[in-house]
């Protein structure tokens, strides 16, 4: 089979098992980044807990990895709740020197 045009065929490998897809050049090495990345987390998990059941590690690092996103969008949802109150409060002394 052909890939579309601009379309690459890559194989990633995650927990020792190939997954071949189709994804443009663009988006490549984020992918590729991306397994790096499970692959090393899997094996981090494995080394630290001495667990070598493939689905329990891969269900650990799916965990983990929602923990972190979690953790990753209250901080971003809390951060932009604290630039909002700083440019409401320069907003009001841009307001108060344009009114004197």
């Amino acid at each position: 089979m052909i890939p579309f045009m601009g379309e690459l065929s890559i194989k990633i490998k995650i927990a020792d098992r190939e997954y071949p897809m189709k994804v443009k050049p663009e988006d490549e090495e984020v992918l590729r980044s991306a397994g790096k990345v499970l692959n090393d987390r899997i094996k981090e998990l494995r080394n630290t807990f001495r667990i070598d059941d493939r689905q329990d590690l891969l269900a650990m690092v799916a965990f983990d990895s929602m923990v972190r996103l979690t953790q990753q969008t209250t901080e971003k949802e809390k951060l932009e709740e604290l630039c909002d109150q700083e440019l409401g409060r320069l907003h009001q002394l841009v307001d108060l020197v344009l009114n004197e």
